[in-house]
């Protein structure tokens, strides 16, 4: 079944003669549990594309569909809920509150959600240690290496159980050795809870190991597999 799809999804940039045309009448379809790449050079629309997908922005004709109904223009509190309740995001950029601890950081969008700080901080250290940084949960988010806040991320990325995890280019501000094994972790998650995983990246061994890729040029799918 499909967990998300797209119908002929455009998404224009500008007015007159500045316009910019970052995505053309794109059709996507992504089931449930699968891993998907979207690849492509720089300006190829890729991040465009999950920004739609994942409901950060919105398309300029087209339908963006979650389970199989018509999303993208739902009110804007009802896309926030739908966000919150089904989405985690991993970045290349942290975007971690670097003076606040790891739990904190993790459990915010529990807070968001108005769930009680009992409940925020037993889901929160279950997170946590699914991620192997139990020992660092009181720490600050600016004592930790490059590596452990990405593992943060993943934590704050799962704590609302979510169906879909987007990763847009997840190990961009990490070595090789801790890249590998972030991205262990991202698939391990997909394999054995059926989280479905849309990474961006142009790393094109990454996207080997994910079971679809979707190539994008100048705004349209080159090809897919």
């Amino acid at each position: 079944m499909s967990v998300i799809a797209t119908k002929k999804l455009t998404k224009v940039y500008g007015k007159k003669e500045a316009v910019f045309t970052a995505l053309d009448s794109i059709d996507i379809s992504i089931d449930a549990g699968s891993s998907v790449a979207i690849i492509g050079k720089s300006g190829s629309g890729k991040s465009t594309l999950l920004h739609l997908l994942a409901l950060l922005d919105t398309p300029t004709s087209g339908e963006v569909l979650i389970d199989e109904k018509q999303a993208d223009h739902l009110p804007p509190r009802q896309i926030d809920t739908l966000r919150n309740q089904n989405y985690g995001f991993v970045f290349q950029q942290f975007f971690l509150n670097a003076n606040d601890t790891v739990l904190n950081n993790v459990i915010l969008p529990l807070k968001i959600a108005g769930v009680n700080r009992r409940e925020r901080i037993r889901r929160g250290m279950e997170v946590i240690a699914a991620v192997e940084l139990t020992e660092k949960a009181n720490n600050k988010a600016s004592e930790l290496s490059g590596g452990q806040k990405q593992r943060v991320c993943i934590a704050r990325a799962l704590i609302n159980n979510p169906k879909i995890i987007f990763a847009d280019e997840p190990t961009g501000n990490l070595d090789s050795a801790t890249g590998e094994a972030i991205i262990d972790l991202l698939f391990k998650l997909n394999k054995e809870q059926g989280i479905t995983l849309i990474i961006v990246t142009h790393d094109s061994d990454l996207a080997d190991l994910c079971e679809h890729q979707i190539r994008l040029k100048d705004g349209h799918i080159e090809g897919s597999k």
